[in-house]
């Protein structure tokens, strides 16, 4: 039975609010191997940690964050939603999933690319989002490890897969099936899913050899995989 990686989705979210400092130290104390966080831009550029394009649901301020500077995000949520940067330095040589919502072009994905290498952080970090993103990430950084998301059965066309060079294909869990997996890793790939909370359900994904999980549930994942790998 294989050691599946096993990636907090956003943190720990149901102890911490999802993608804060306190979620994600939380997921590394909990067993994760990498915690999946989201990245997006501040009006003036700035990468931070947020999934949703504004403050409301999470902070309660319904202002987008494209349209606030780092530091009046800072003001606005008392210091709460943490710049990558910071989140580069408290994750220490942890591995780290960013996803990149909302991308936009290759100027917004370099300018995360250029904190991640200023952290020294580019082996220990590695890239997911829909295949727009990716070939935006793949222009800033030739060698950056990418994780390509998909969100349907149809399979990527080939000069797509050239262009982006994937070492991962991230499927949502309801869309695997063991011949699919086995069919990708005879193609050169790994596969990633997201997001199984129930134990039966990580476990199902485990035998049909998936090479990593990201959940909300690190710790029941973490404990699924002591018991098949004891």
């Amino acid at each position: 039975m294989q050691n599946v990686t096993a990636v907090a989705h956003r943190g720990d979210p149901y102890r911490f609010r999802e993608n804060t400092l306190d979620s994600v130290r939380s997921a590394l104390r909990r067993g994760a191997d990498a915690v999946e966080i989201d990245v997006r831009l501040t009006r003036d550029g700035v990468p931070v940690l947020l999934h949703d394009e504004t403050l409301n649901r999470l902070w309660e301020h319904d202002r987008p964050l494209s349209a606030l500077t780092a530091a009046e995000v800072r003001e606005l949520t008392a210091g709460g939603v943490p710049t990558l940067a910071e989140a580069l330095t408290a994750t220490g040589d942890a591995r780290l999933m960013l996803d990149l919502p909302g991308l936009a072009g290759e100027r917004a994905a370099h300018r995360i690319v250029e904190v991640v290498r200023a952290h020294g952080a580019a082996d220990r970090v590695y890239y997911t989002a829909d295949a727009q993103a990716m070939l935006a990430v793949r222009a800033a950084d030739p060698a950056a490890e990418i994780a390509l998301t998909r969100a349907t059965l149809a399979p990527p066309r080939a000069g797509l897969l050239a262009a982006i060079r994937p070492r991962w294909l991230n499927y949502r869990f309801t869309l695997l099936s063991h011949d699919l997996v086995t069919h990708l890793h005879r193609s050169g790939l790994l596969v990633s899913t997201w997001t199984p909370d129930t134990r039966r359900s990580m476990r199902r994904l485990i035998g049909m050899g998936v090479d990593s999980i990201t959940t909300n549930r690190v710790d029941a994942l973490y404990a699924v995989r002591q018991a098949l790998n004891p």
